[in-house]
């Protein structure tokens, strides 16, 4: 099964634009086609984004089922800091990733995650899809 960490910035892309890239990869979770793979600084992460008043205008129930679909996810215990990322809050998802050993880190943010850790590779959600299809 492949392995995923999502970047806050997909989420909220999925939830702004249904039929984007971004909405396909959850729909492939949904579907059990992908492993989201979550820590709790992740889960943090997404909750206090989500909570932001710049996003008070996405559907409440569409956060809550984003927000109960990564909690579903398999969990990964972060023992370890990472500094890979010159946005300090990235290095979270550099961490779950990197103790998950997920396939993919996937970010709409590229400049944030300017490098791959063996063996995660860091995709935007069409370079993911274009992935799978091959």
């Amino acid at each position: 099964m492949i392995r995923v960490v999502i970047d806050t910035s997909v989420l909220v892309s999925a939830l702004w634009t249904e039929h984007g890239a971004e909405a396909s990869v959850l729909n492939l979770i949904v579907d059990g086609k992908l492993v989201w793979c979550v820590s709790e600084n992740v889960l943090a992460e997404y909750a206090v984004t989500l909570n932001r008043p710049k996003f008070q205008h996405l559907d409440l129930r569409k956060i809550a089922a984003a927000l109960a679909l990564a909690r579903s996810g398999q969990m990964t215990m972060v023992t370890g800091r990472l500094n890979d990322s010159p946005h300090e809050p990235d290095n979270r998802f550099y961490e779950c990733a990197r103790t998950a050993q997920a396939d993919y880190l996937v970010t709409g943010n590229r400049k944030h995650f300017p490098k791959d850790r063996p063996p995660t590779k860091i995709v935007n959600a069409r370079q993911l899809l274009a992935a799978l299809n091959k």
